[in-house]
């Protein structure tokens, strides 16, 4: 027989197992749909957070070191009290950095104030960051402004009331109206918008600049305290093309500490942070929860090979006088054994597919209900296929062997 007319042949008596007793068919591929499920919502879920935080992450740069008051990087060893007693960044810093640094293409200075309100007229809204930063932010962070415009130099260098706001921040005051010249008020101060930032989507690790209002730190200085441990100050600085970050934190090291005047055998009163550091940490946590899914689903996959390996043991046995037949015609021990194999794959193939629906309409539920994107990769579509023809390959071994096996004299004599 052909290798056609054997897939034909297997897939018709997959279909008979299926629809000839509906009961046990369901019970014993609900199995591998809930395994496959459990892995794939899993994956997905992992694939999606892991996008959304390496996004946040990219927004930061690679190519920027932050010197900050306390660094990234904790273990049991985190001398936290010896942190503690380090000075802030301050902004009297900025020039003497800008003026010494020699591998950095640009330094911002960026203080903050969270969870405030902004109000136009008779709308509010809360939980507003507020952003106080140096005229270089436009060069050392990327983003998109949907319109508007920056800062002017004359604007940052004098401390002009003027803001860009996030969308959010401009849908939920405005509306549909246009928000630029309009004045905005926060932390009792009015300001006039000049720019409104593109649409980002929350992010999980840093700001998203949807719900950020981002000032020119010299009209900051009236009405927030930069040098404090609630405006979290620090400069982000950009390295130059070709410049490793490596290169560019010996460079900070070298001024850093000559502005504050640090003896040689002094340690660093200074943070230098990168994205690598938090990099490393996400990849770890995320190995954690992908090893966790595969536990989790492997062990439905279990019960759902157990459950095919079922259907097969009871299709060889009342198949035992067809399979008589067949062999008493010609048919080969790998005929027999392939037509059974290619069934338990089908059987687990349809319930795999199904596992793979149920988490289609979780993602869509999900996008539908939360502010965060849930996306089925072809990736993880093409693993609940290819573990839904392991599953079946693995259950269906043992059955297929057995009826490969069987004397078609013995086979045919028990049939009746």
């Amino acid at each position: 027989m052909s290798p056609i007319k054997i897939v034909q042949e297997s897939f018709r008596f997959a279909l008979q197992a299926l629809f000839g007793n509906k009961l046990r068919a369901f019970l014993s591929l609900l199995g591998v749909s809930i395994g496959v499920f459990a892995i794939i919502s899993v994956f997905a879920l992992v694939d999606s957070l892991e996008r959304n935080i390496r996004n946040s992450l990219d927004s930061l740069g690679e190519n920027v070191v932050f010197v900050m008051k306390w660094p990234w990087a904790s273990g049991q060893d985190y001398p936290w009290w010896k942190y503690y007693q380090r000075p802030l960044p301050q902004l009297k810093e900025l020039s003497i950095l800008e003026s010494r640094l020699e591998l950095a293409e640009a330094i911002t200075f960026v203080a903050r104030a969270s969870e405030k309100t902004a109000k136009y007229e008779e709308n509010d809204v809360q939980g507003v960051g507020i952003s106080a930063v140096s005229h270089a932010y436009q060069d050392v962070y990327d983003f998109d402004l949907s319109r508007g415009r920056y800062f002017t130099t004359l604007e940052s260098n004098t401390g002009k009331p003027v803001a860009m706001i996030g969308a959010n921040i401009a849908e939920k005051l405005f509306e549909s109206d246009n928000p630029l010249g309009k004045h905005i008020k926060f932390m009792g101060q009015r300001a006039v918008v000049v720019g409104v930032f593109s649409k980002v989507g929350d992010h999980l690790i840093g700001n998203s600049d949807d719900d950020n209002i981002v000032i020119p730190v010299q009209f900051a200085r009236s009405f927030m305290r930069l040098n404090s441990e609630t405006s979290k100050p620090l400069f982000s600085v950009k390295a130059k093309l070709g410049i490793t970050n490596d290169q560019l934190k010996e460079d900070l090291v070298r001024v850093m500490r000559s502005i504050r005047r640090l003896p040689p055998k002094a340690d660093d009163n200074f943070a230098l942070n990168e994205t690598s550091m938090l990099s490393e940490g996400v990849d770890g946590l995320f190995r954690v929860i992908d090893l966790a899914g595969l536990v989790i689903g492997g062990f439905s996959l279990l019960v759902g090979g157990f459950g095919i390996a079922n259907i097969m043991f009871v299709s060889v046995k009342e198949r035992t006088t067809i399979i008589g037949i067949q062999k008493s015609l010609g048919a080969r021990n790998r005929f027999i054994l392939i037509q059974f194999l290619f069934e338990a794959i089908v059987l687990s193939v349809i319930g795999g597919f199904f596992g793979l629906f149920l988490v289609y309409l979780g993602t869509l539920i999900a996008n539908a209900s939360l502010d965060f994107e849930l996306i089925l990769s072809l990736k993880n579509i093409l693993l609940g296929f290819f573990v839904s023809v392991f599953i079946g390959l693995v259950s269906g071994a043992i059955p297929a062997y057995s009826a490969a096996r069987l004397d078609p004299v013995e086979a045919i004599r028990s049939g009746q």
